[in-house]
């Protein structure tokens, strides 16, 4: 049996909020993800979800607990460490596609491609194969003014996975989207998945995106279990 994917123990974080004092977000949160699974995180606002990704994804520290990636340790790591694996092992998605303005769309996959050592002829070809799994190729010379907004976040789902990670990380990825296009960029982000066998943690309040993923997990008052399908 293959080793998890990523493998949260027993994750508390609280934070001051003014006159309110401290407040428990997480309390206590244990998640297991195998690799080639596709998890949904649901959550009512402010319960903490974007919490649990930051951590979950090595930019925010817990209080307790323990963030393994592949079988490795990382809550304590060193900020070397933490970033080399951010660069490497995880990849991130957001409700707005937060690509970079004066690159094409290629260019914004191969950027960090080179960050993490990779040559740039390589780099350039894995962009253009990504680009065409999620059928955006023909607009690979474009900047992102040019795209639709669909385009816009498959290329930033391409650029997610432009150095192979094991865990992909999404926060709200179709939120901003008119509901047939979120479809198409979930079919695009939940093909590719299956395809390269990461582990997605994805965070939705779209109840029809929910259903298509191999779990529903729910976080309510600090607290993580299975939701009903």
């Amino acid at each position: 049996m293959s080793e998890p994917a990523l493998e949260l123990r027993a994750i508390a974080r609280t934070y001051m909020r003014g006159r309110a004092g401290e407040v428990q977000v997480l309390g206590g949160v244990d998640l297991v993800l195998a690799p080639g699974e596709v998890v949904a995180l649901v959550a009512p606002s402010g319960a903490g979800k974007s919490t649990l990704l930051h951590i979950a994804g090595l930019l925010d520290t817990p209080d307790a607990g323990q963030v393994w990636i592949g079988g490795a340790d990382l809550t304590g790591a060193s900020d070397g460490r933490r970033t080399a694996a951010r660069r490497s092992d995880i990849g991130f998605v957001y409700q707005f596609h937060h690509l970079l303005p004066e690159f094409t769309a290629e260019e914004n996959i191969v950027l960090p491609q080179l960050a993490n050592g990779t040559p740039r002829r390589a780099a350039e070809a894995r962009a253009r194969d990504l680009l065409a799994r999620v059928e955006v190729a023909d607009r690979a010379r474009h900047r992102p003014a040019e795209l639709s907004g669909g385009q816009q976040q498959r290329v930033a789902l391409c650029r997610a996975l432009a150095n192979a990670p094991r865990v992909l990380l999404a926060d709200e990825p179709t939120g901003n989207l008119d509901p047939a296009t979120a479809m198409l960029v979930f079919d695009a982000l939940l093909a590719l998945v299956r395809e390269t066998g990461l582990a997605a943690l994805i965070a939705t309040h779209n109840p029809e995106i929910a259903a298509r993923m191999d779990r529903v997990m729910r976080l309510d008052k600090g607290r993580l279990s299975p939701a009903a399908r």
